[in-house]
């Protein structure tokens, strides 16, 4: 049966067209979106697969803008985090010429298979999915020379490395904070040697630690940056932002779906007006003062090792893996939901809009479970 309110389809009206296709407004969108996202989307099926959507090129212009990259950045949008590291491998592996892979003990960079072969957190995340992505080495995070003392003299020659994914702040393996300059070494690695820097921001980026990405704490340009989670406040939303002489590829390369899709990037670009107009400097601020009311608390308790991390990604580092798992569940019991981490960490992420109240009140229900 026809949709139409008639039968009769050739009745239908046809489009009125006042200019030529695309109109001039078209062109100048399609323009500015040529300059920002990635070459690999083959448009003219849905979102922004085939059509130029308004709010992706806003966005894509928004990142590039705010990426500490080398020069002009292009950037390509999908759903999820995982998505983003698997799209960076691919990215990675076609600029380079190169197949191999380093990441880090501790790593979490997603649980889809490319993305999974770079995780290191927990072996259970891999138990009974091998064999994995072939060509990925991991050695121990923040240890200065790691990579050309055991990897590059054992395992693998440099000229065959693509690219090293990091975590700026290692998530899932503990809310790390490597020492400082190990970023700028891995930096000064990849300049010589030809591989492509990743910084995996997927959690930490976007304001979380009181800068828009946590190298920025550093100083340091990766190549390729990753985004998600909290880029769209909530929505499936995942960025691949990338020096524009390495997002070279070539249309149908690499693509999206749904990725990119006009809600998401809607809720993205007014995530960023909101961090950008002040979420940023509160989450310094507020993190700082987060920090100082914690380890005031180590200080009454034995039980906590250190208090670290950076703005509003602090962890807590407790005796054993049971003594985290306690106060995670004895915490949510009061009304303060915190999470596990590494081996003994609990890791507090509150919204970026916390306020001092707040955080007393977070850190009166922990005394109270440590007590």
């Amino acid at each position: 049966m026809s949709a139409l309110p008639h039968d009769d389809l050739a009745t239908a009206p046809a489009p009125r067209l006042r200019t030529e296709v695309p109109g001039p407004t078209a062109r100048e969108y399609i323009a500015r979106d040529r300059a920002v996202t990635s070459p690999s989307l083959a448009r003219l099926h849905y979102c922004s697969s085939d059509w130029f959507v308004p709010a992706y090129t806003e966005l894509c212009e928004r990142l590039a803008c705010r990426a500490p990259v080398r020069g002009p950045a292009r950037v390509f949008l999908g759903n999820s985090g995982t998505e983003a590291v698997e799209a960076a491998i691919k990215l990675a592996r076609f600029a380079t010429g190169r197949p191999n892979i380093i990441a880090f003990h501790g790593a979490f960079h997603g649980r889809s298979l490319g993305s999974l072969s770079l995780t290191a957190s927990k072996a259970h995340y891999r138990g009974g999915f091998g064999p994995l992505l072939p060509g990925v080495y991991h050695v121990p995070y923040g240890e200065a020379g790691a990579i050309e003392r055991v990897l590059f003299r054992h395992l693998t020659c440099p000229e065959d490395v693509a690219a090293i994914f990091v975590e700026p702040i290692q998530g899932e393996g503990g809310y790390i904070v490597p020492p400082t300059g190990w970023l700028a070494e891995l930096r000064d690695l990849c300049d010589t040697t030809g591989i492509l820097l990743v910084a995996d921001e997927i959690q930490s980026g976007i304001g979380r630690t009181g800068r828009m990405w946590a190298v920025e704490h550093e100083g340091v340009a990766p190549d390729v940056i990753l985004a998600g989670k909290g880029l769209a406040s909530g929505l499936p939303l995942s960025a691949v932002i990338a020096r524009a002489d390495v997002m070279r590829w070539a249309p149908g390369t690499h693509g999206s779906t749904f990725g990119g899709n006009p809600v998401a990037c809607a809720a993205a670009l007014a995530t960023l007006d909101l961090v950008e107009g002040g979420l940023i400097e509160h989450a310094a601020a507020i993190g700082m003062y987060a920090r100082a009311r914690l380890e005031e608390a180590a200080w009454r308790h034995k039980t906590i090792g250190e208090v670290r991390g950076r703005g509003l990604m602090l962890g807590i580092e407790l005796a054993d893996q049971d003594a985290a798992v306690q106060v995670e569940q004895d915490s949510f019991r009061r009304g303060l939901v915190v999470l596990t981490a590494g081996e003994s960490t609990v890791r507090l992420a509150p919204a970026l809009m916390v306020s001092r109240g707040q955080v007393d009140t977070a850190v009166s229900i922990l005394d109270t479970v440590l007590t």
